[in-house]
């Protein structure tokens, strides 16, 4: 099965505005922009066929060409990178699975985009696939403390039977009202941003209008459990590795801090 891994980034981001290009500075003092630490991450995944960056901007073109990275050009409409990811598709058919690594997620582990890739070819039932990951009290305790500010932390997760979605959210959910020491595994399972698609999944979402839950929530995802497909959940295994995503401009010193306590 030939695997396709697009990296979908678009400069106007309502909540931050020009977030590809955002410098991460990492142990070594070198500081990279997001979307090539991104880009990094997904040279790093085995079975991967090809690795593309999807956007809609020549800055982030440039940017992207400029550090050795295949750019796909893609229309300026698109509400998420779901869609841009389609229309990658329909520019690049032949492929089996389509994995959309979000371009806000450099400290994804390549193992979880492995172990996401083959859940999904073992599972004929289900059309997408994503990775979720059980949080910690360190974790549980960051999304706490953002929701607390008013800030959007991390997405979480509930599934059921055989991993199938349940529902996604960017509250923590479900409610848990004990304390967690840091090292404590919680019920809490944070989302992480990368999908993987059947490509008949992936062109059916293009033709879809977004439902009511999807735009109360802002995640893409939910709008395959609004039209009734199967999303699967597939648990994945930190091994120690530190996880965030870039959603708000103070992400940036902690993904800072994580990328020099895992040196990389």
């Amino acid at each position: 099965m030939r695997v396709l891994i697009a990296i979908p980034a678009r400069y106007a981001s309502t909540r931050y505005p020009g977030k590809p290009l955002v410098d991460l500075r990492g142990p070594d003092g070198v500081a990279k922009p997001l979307i090539r630490r991104s880009w990094e991450a997904a040279q790093a995944v085995r079975g991967a066929d090809r690795v593309v960056v999807a956007t809609d901007d020549a800055r982030i073109r440039e940017a992207a060409e400029g550090f050795g990275a295949e750019v796909v050009m893609t229309s300026d409409r698109w509400r998420n990178g779901t869609e841009r990811c389609a229309e990658v598709l329909e520019q690049l058919p032949g492929y089996d699975i389509v994995v959309n690594l979000q371009g806000d997620a450099p400290l994804t582990p390549p193992w979880f985009v492995e172990v996401l890739i083959t859940g999904l070819r073992a599972a004929p039932g289900a059309e997408v696939a994503t990775p979720v990951l059980r949080a910690d009290g360190r974790a549980l305790n960051g999304f706490l403390a953002d929701r607390r500010a008013g800030r959007v932390g991390g997405t979480t997760a509930v599934f059921g039977a055989g991993g199938r979605a349940l529902y996604f959210s960017k509250e923590v959910i479900p409610f848990t009202s004990r304390a967690y020491a840091d090292t404590e595994p919680t019920p809490v399972f944070h989302h992480v941003g990368v999908y993987a698609f059947r490509p008949a999944a992936l062109r059916a979402y293009a033709t879809w209008d977004p439902g009511p839950l999807e735009t109360l929530e802002g995640l893409e995802q939910l709008r395959f459990l609004e039209n009734g497909r199967q999303v699967l959940c597939v648990e994945v295994d930190a091994r120690g590795r530190l996880f965030w995503e870039l959603n708000n401009p103070e992400d940036v010193p902690r993904i800072e801090a994580m990328l020099a306590e895992m040196g990389g």
